[in-house]
């Protein structure tokens, strides 16, 4: 993920675009709201489109081992 990076110091150790102070969960939130790739592009002119395909990447890794589990209470 050379395009992605986390800094303690930098916005609390987020993941962030590397060369920038965009974290991963903006890019994501911007999507998710279904902000288009192209308006993303058009705001923020210094990313490019491998940038939000890189977040789109770390967000997937970062579920891909999650597990679940459902605690039952007495």
């Amino acid at each position: 993920m050379e395009r992605i990076t986390v800094n303690p110091k930098m916005l609390g150790g987020k993941p962030i675009i590397k060369g920038t102070r965009i974290t991963v969960e903006f890019i994501l939130e911007l999507l998710a709201s279904n902000v288009s790739e192209e308006e993303i592009l058009k705001d923020y002119p210094h990313l490019t489109s491998e940038d939000i395909h890189a977040c789109l990447r770390y967000a997937a890794r970062s579920c891909k081992n999650e597990i679940y589990l459902e605690l039952e209470t007495k």
